[in-house]
């Protein structure tokens, strides 16, 4: 590295993973030795948890990501990215423009998975963004007085939270869950009787059949029966951003960046990737579930072993284990899964107002951390030799 350039951190994706992997290098290392971009699709931070609340038109708080980065020595780039190349390292934007890097955080996360079944791109809403929840709430507000039909695709968590938020914000609506298994059916079985009571409660009907073909007005199960509505929310689980195999780097069967225990690319040494986009072998498993409560603990071991490859530190494992599945059902109640440490229910619950209270302290408690990242983090400096962490520019010309 030269005296004229610093090396350049670029942390793709602005989500619970990489926002904090940002902040965190931003506090662990000197502007005047390296320059950090974080590259944002979004001015803002999407809480996707609360996504089925806004769908229902209730006013969720705006984050700005300005905001939260505020007073860090990090450029923001609100963008979207049409590739990432890691051999050529570099990002190139929608609108041709490029970034070079010499160390890539990759962040690009998941998407609501609707490419399995015909049809279901075309003819549902996914919850992916503000704008997607925004949409919904303007068409729930028109079906609600006409009391239409509402069909939610998907027995996980996701399908469980837009049923119970739509039924229970408009109970003139005809609302139906239709999903491959018994919703909740991973459930302990005291969460499960508890879950088909307030169910029933909201007046949610319950479909277990598998989705061969989704047409603008119906859905064609495979036994051939169809199921009508005037809107279709998919929620039929999450796949990685496909930024991320068509990047270079080496991924598994799901399109999920294979990485070390530092959360370091097996293929490309420059990259780290953390959140959704990373397939971390563990105790767990060969991965983590996709989801802010797994994606998020990542982004300190990633940005802990970025600082240790560029200072000569020693890097840092991730570590991890699961507490508890936090469930809305409407909001009025709510559930709460207790987990043993490899994912796996306990029969421990919590239910009602109980258990929305306690799901709202961890999603604040993650806004809080955000807005006040940790102070007490040192800085390190001395870049490692040039041959080893050569900046974008050295590169270029060579």
């Amino acid at each position: 590295m030269t005296t004229h350039e610093k090396h350049q951190i670029v942390v793709l994706g602005a989500g619970y993973a990489g926002l904090a992997a940002a902040q965190r290098l931003a506090r662990r290392l000197y502007q005047d030795e390296v320059a950090i971009t974080l590259v944002a699709a979004s001015p803002e931070f999407v809480e996707r948890p609360r996504l089925h609340q806004a769908a229902t038109g209730q006013s969720i708080r705006a984050m700005a990501l300005a905001d939260l980065v505020a007073g860090l020595a990090l450029t923001l780039r609100i963008a979207r990215v049409r590739s990432v190349d890691a051999d050529a390292h570099r990002l190139v934007f929608d609108d041709g423009a490029v970034l070079p890097y010499d160390t890539l955080v990759l962040a690009a996360g998941s998407r609501i998975a609707a490419d399995t079944v015909p049809g279901a791109a075309a003819h549902t809403v996914r919850l992916d963004d503000r704008g997607a929840a925004a949409g919904a709430a303007r068409r729930l507000g028109e079906l609600a007085s006409s009391s239409g039909r509402v069909v939610v695709c998907g027995g996980g968590l996701t399908g469980l939270e837009i049923a119970s938020e739509v039924a229970d914000r408009w109970p003139a609506l005809d609302v139906r869950m239709v999903s491959g298994s018994e919703p909740g059916g991973w459930l302990s079985a005291a969460a499960r009787t508890h879950l088909v009571a307030a169910l029933d409660a909201l007046g949610v009907v319950r479909t277990v059949g598998r989705v061969a073909q989704v047409e603008p007005d119906a859905l064609v199960l495979a036994d051939g029966e169809r199921v009508e509505f005037d809107l279709c929310f998919w929620a039929g689980g999450f796949a990685p951003s496909p930024l991320v195999a068509a990047s270079g780097v080496a991924v598994d069967a799901a399109g999920r960046a294979r990485v070390d225990t530092t959360m370091r690319s097996t293929s490309h040494p420059d990259v780290w990737v953390v959140g959704d986009a990373a397939a971390v072998a563990g105790p767990w498993g060969d991965s983590l579930a996709m989801g802010c409560r797994t994606g998020a603990f990542t982004a300190a071991p990633a940005a802990e072993s970025v600082v240790a490859a560029l200072t000569g530190g020693r890097p840092r494992s991730v570590r991890f284990r699961y507490w508890h599945e936090c469930l809305s059902l409407g909001r009025r109640s709510g559930l709460v899964q207790l987990l043993r440490a490899d994912g796996t229910p306990k029969e421990q619950i919590l239910t009602g107002r109980t258990a929305i209270v306690y799901k709202n302290v961890v999603l604040d408690s993650a806004r809080l951390l955000f807005r006040h990242p940790s102070p007490w983090v040192a800085r390190r400096r001395h870049l490692r030799a040039p041959e080893a962490v050569a900046s974008s520019a050295e590169r270029i010309a060579s």
